[in-house]
């Protein structure tokens, strides 16, 4: 089906209480691997571009697989550029054809932040395309920040509350205690943090750096509000170990694609189950609408209670 935008997806989310996977999308096989898992379990799926995709294989290399991909998928498909560095950079995306954008402006001053956010959403409201914002700061695990850091980063409350007023975003990006490119899933959520965001925003929430989450600790913020969810350093890790593991089982092969395959299954397999964890497999039904959620989520985390 053609893309949609994630507007829809994400209130759906936000009304039946699963959330929406966005998935970073770097190559071909990492892209047919998230789009098989979201056929498959009949879940909305986001595919996100970053900078550093933008960067590596050029917007319109990086958009029009996105752009077959959903044609050729029987669920919604959204567009989403990941972490939009500035204004030309979303009006950049919005010519291409994204469906979604998002601007970080987390590291500027707030007033600079608000007045950045408000222009794009102007923009992107002349023609129907919603704007994530993020607010607070989810740092990188890189840069081998404390836990006293990451608190200090953390969203405010009330300041999330007049940044959502003042800039009509559709949704908004929290720092809650995750960390970018964490390694392993070893982060608790500061849900009581999450609470108090949710009593004064009602707008479907983001969670960035996802890996590094306690797979419990998602859950609970699906619960309080947290819509979308990015997935990134997980899907890279599972690719290259596939990649890796199939060279070393067969490295006489010249045939990049037998390796290469071996890569998709293995990012598929990861996105079908995060899926099922943030309860979107099941949530659209043979007509291409939403539905109620199946009961996937409870049934996968006996482990965890």
């Amino acid at each position: 089906m053609p893309l949609v935008t994630s507007k829809e997806m994400l209130e759906a989310a936000h009304a039946n209480h699963f959330a929406v996977g966005a998935f970073n999308a770097n190559n071909m096989e990492q892209i047919q691997g998230i789009i098989d898992a979201a056929n498959e379990e009949k879940s909305p799926v986001i595919l996100q571009v970053s900078q550093g995709a933008i960067n590596y294989a050029g917007l319109g290399y990086a958009s029009a697989m996105v752009k077959i991909a959903a044609e050729e998928s029987s669920v919604p498909v959204a567009l989403h550029l990941d972490h939009g560095p500035s204004y030309e950079q979303n009006v950049i995306c919005l010519r291409a054809g994204f469906t979604s954008l998002m601007f970080d402006g987390s590291k500027l001053p707030y007033e600079e932040n608000i007045a950045i956010t408000s222009k794009i959403v102007q923009m992107a409201n002349t023609v129907g395309i919603p704007v994530e914002a993020e607010l607070g700061r989810v740092l990188q695990s890189r840069d081998s920040v404390s836990e006293e850091e990451v608190k200090a980063a953390m969203t405010d409350p009330d300041q999330a509350a007049d940044f959502v007023s003042r800039t009509g975003i559709s949704s908004l990006a929290v720092a809650i205690g995750s960390v970018h490119a964490m390694e392993a899933a070893e982060a608790e959520l500061d849900i009581e943090r999450l609470k108090a965001i949710r009593a004064k925003v009602d707008i479907p929430l983001v969670l960035h750096g996802s890996s590094g989450v306690k797979e419990s600790s998602e859950v609970e913020a699906i619960q309080y509000g947290i819509s979308k969810i990015n997935v990134a350093t997980m899907l890279n890790q599972a690719f290259i170990h596939a990649l890796i593991g199939a060279y070393e089982s067969d490295p006489k092969n010249i045939d990049p694609r037998k390796w290469l395959v071996k890569s998709r299954d293995a990012v598929k397999e990861v996105v079908r189950g995060k899926m099922r964890l943030f309860g979107s497999s099941g949530t659209v039904s043979s007509s291409g609408f939403f539905s109620a959620p199946t009961s996937h989520r409870s049934a996968d985390l006996g482990h965890l209670e």
